[in-house]
């Protein structure tokens, strides 16, 4: 009898325990959560401003090479 008292509070003290972790395990997954989300918001942006620098860079390349040509024709 006292055998089996004994076996029940150690299975309430295990589940308490084991609640103890999923909970912990829960906060630790939000909190991964929003940092996956901040990084992934990050680098959207990085990635937009380098394809942004390389479509100016490329605008000013070809404005350079065109223009040039374009006042050479009409000078002659």
């Amino acid at each position: 009898m006292r055998d089996n008292i004994n076996k029940v509070s150690e299975r309430g003290a295990r589940l308490d325990s084991l609640q103890d972790k999923t909970d912990n395990l829960a906060v630790s997954a939000q909190g991964f959560r929003r940092g996956a989300n901040r990084v992934r918001k990050q680098m959207w942006w990085k990635d937009m401003k380098m394809r942004m620098c390389l479509i100016v860079g490329i605008i000013i390349l070809l404005v350079v090479i065109i223009v040039p040509a374009v006042v050479a024709t009409q000078k002659k």
